[in-house]
This record gives C-alpha cells, sequence and structure tokens, in this order.
C-alpha cells in the first residue's frame, strides 16, 4: 500500500454460500457501500444447493461488483486493494469470487488480499459505525462468538489480523441447528427467522431437549462440561424422537412449546460456553457474529450477560463483503503475478 494509505479503498467481493456480496470500504473502517444479494431459489430444496449457488453467482457476481462501485461513486481506476473470501465456503461458489477477484486485480496490477471468511466475521467488529450515534469499531482484545448457518466457534481476539479459536462445533452448526428444527417443524427455509417466530407463542420449559437448562445431561451439567467445543446433533436427533413420540399431537400450542423449547437449548448450549470462555480467558469484552446473532432470545441472554457486549449492525453479521474488506485492511496483501495461483478451500488451511 502507498504512503497515502489513509485514502486508499478496498474492493472486496464475498461468495462463500448463497449471497453475492461486494463492497467498498475505505482504509479507515467507513463503508462506502455494502451491496448483498440473496439467491431465494434455495428455498424450494429447504437448504442451498451448491451447484445452484454456483451458478447464480457466475450469472450476478459482475452485476453486484459494478452496484458497489456505483453506490460508492467511485470507478475501478480508485480502488487501490482487491479483497476475496478464499475460504472456508462451498468450493465452487468461493472459486467464483475467487477468480473474479484476481481477474479484476490482474486487470490492473493491483495487489490482492485473500481473507479467511471467519476473520471476516471477526473483522466486522473493525468497521466504523453505519449511522450516526450507533457504536462502531471495537478495539482488540476481546472474545468473539460467531454463530451463524456454516460455523460455530468461540475465539480469542487479540490483535487485528489474527485470533485464538478456544471451541468450535463438533457437528452441526447453530444456524445449521435451527434451520432443521425449522425444516423438522415444518417452516421454511431459511429457518431461524420463523423458528423463533413460532417460538414466542410456546413455553420454553415445556421440553428438556440437550442443552437446556433442564436436561440432565445439559449445558453445565453435559458431557461437555468442561469443554468450550459445541455440540448440536443430538439436539436434533432428540427434536425428531420428540415428534415422532407426539405424532398427531405436534401440531397447535404443542408446535409452539417445541420450537421455545429447541430454541432455547441452542441458545442454552451458546451462553453456557460464552460464559465459560470469559471466566477462563479474563477477556472483558464479548463481540457477536454471524446470523444467529439476530436471534432475539439469543440478544436478550446477551443482554444480560455481566460483560460489555458488542453486536455490529445485522448486515454486517450475516454474511457480506464490507466484514472481508475489513479484515483485508490488517491481513496480508499479495502483489501481481503471485496471486494468479491462489486456490480456493472449503475447510481448514489455506491453499496456494
Amino acid at each position: 500500500m502507498s504512503a497515502d494509505a489513509s485514502r486508499a479503498l478496498v474492493l472486496a467481493i464475498e461468495t462463500s454460500c448463497d449471497d453475492t456480496c461486494a463492497a467498498v470500504v475505505d482504509w479507515q473502517g467507513h463503508v462506502r457501500s455494502n451491496v448483498i444479494s440473496s439467491q431465494g431459489v434455495h428455498e424450494r430444496f429447504g437448504g442451498v444447493v451448491p451447484e445452484i449457488a454456483s451458478r447464480h453467482h457466475m450469472q450476478l457476481v459482475n452485476v453486484i461488483v459494478a452496484a458497489a462501485l456505483q453506490q460508492a461513486s467511485v470507478t475501478l481506476d480508485e480502488i487501490s486493494l482487491v479483497a476475496v473470501t478464499q475460504g472456508p465456503g462451498l468450493i465452487g461458489a468461493l472459486l467464483v469470487g475467487l477468480s473474479t477477484a484476481k481477474a479484476l486485480a490482474a486487470a490492473r496490477r493491483l495487489p490482492l488480499a485473500a481473507v479467511d471468511h471467519l476473520q471476516g466475521h471477526v473483522a466486522a467488529n473493525f468497521l466504523q459505525a453505519l449511522e450516526p450515534g450507533k457504536s462502531g469499531v471495537l478495539e482488540p482484545p476481546f472474545l468473539c462468538l460467531i454463530a451463524s448457518g456454516g460455523h460455530t466457534l468461540l475465539a480469542a481476539v487479540r490483535d487485528h489480523d489474527g485470533f485464538e479459536v478456544l471451541g468450535r462445533t463438533l457437528d452441526d452448526a447453530a444456524g445449521e441447528a435451527f434451520d432443521k428444527g425449522a425444516r423438522m417443524l415444518g417452516l421454511g427455509f431459511p429457518g431461524g427467522p420463523a423458528l423463533q417466530r413460532l417460538a414466542e407463542a410456546g413455553d420454553p420449559r415445556a421440553f428438556a431437549f440437550p442443552g437446556s437448562a433442564e436436561h440432565p445431561r445439559a449445558g453445565r451439567r453435559g458431557a461437555l462440561h468442561d469443554s468450550l467445543d459445541f455440540s448440536f446433533a443430538g439436539l436434533k436427533t432428540s427434536l425428531l424422537y420428540k415428534l415422532k413420540e407426539l405424532g398427531e399431537a405436534r401440531s397447535g400450542e404443542r408446535a409452539a412449546d417445541l420450537a421455545a423449547s429447541y430454541q432455547a437449548a441452542i441458545v442454552e448450549s451458546l451462553m453456557v460456553r460464552v460464559e465459560r470462555a470469559l471466566e477462563r480467558s479474563g477477556l472483558e469484552h464479548l463481540a457477536v457474529g454471524g446470523g444467529v446473532a439476530a436471534n432475539g432470545e439469543l440478544r436478550r441472554r446477551l443482554a444480560e450477560l455481566g460483560a460489555a457486549v458488542h453486536v455490529p449492525p445485522a448486515v454486517l453479521c450475516t454474511d457480506n463483503a464490507a466484514m472481508i474488506a475489513s479484515a483485508a485492511r490488517f491481513g496480508a496483501q499479495l502483489e501481481y503475478p503471485a496471486y494468479l495461483t491462489l486456490d480456493a478451500y472449503a475447510t481448514g488451511e489455506r491453499a496456494m
């Protein structure tokens, strides 16, 4: 980056799942534009179909990049750095974004920053407030909970360019548990908002699911008693068995009770480990990211937590390119032509 880095602009692309995203962010973390196009086509399948997601990214990515530049009132000639999600995510979807970013950067001999999607969620906390009077940048150190459809983890963030994983899911992610539970209850996709709406009319103590405070193997007393890792597969199976047990009696008021109890179990599992991590790490601030951060019950429990809690605006919690641009400001930058050999990665370590 040049000596006049304070005036630099980052163009970022995010295509890790089913949202085609592009954003322009300046070097101080002000979001100049943040365009997100969601693929509603997946609703009929009850979940994201990777091949369909990839094809839609191919159709949309250039349009979304153009829209982000237009909203930011800039041209490609004014961009100083191109950033893109390298992984983890759906490999076909990631390759669309990565190939587009390479082409844009190479055509102008710009540097390129390949960003880890999870680091992006952490870096959403480094962006300036989107609205005047709202809280903006959260500086390290802090504990970060990322809970989304693809990822659930607790991380200690002690600087801007990395984090230490303290606990992660052993199976399903929290958002995935919401989606699968909603599907079993006959609700739509994505399932989190629909399940929350149904749960509002139910009793969260009606059923004792794994993870809930009432369950004998749950939370503070469970098999993961001393762990910061998460597990939601048993919860999903427990709901399935309960639905079979209730049969026709699972509709109406019973359905609302099931939704409320199931939601309470997910939230309890998250909160138990957040409290445990705060105590063990000695960190005093908590940041929350990922789509599950929009859940009302989780937000209520977070408000009761004896720690300072920072939740970015909802648009910065779900998948978006502004968070990728934010992370790129603090990470490594590759000069042309080094990044032409970059590959995407679905899970695990980065690939060159």
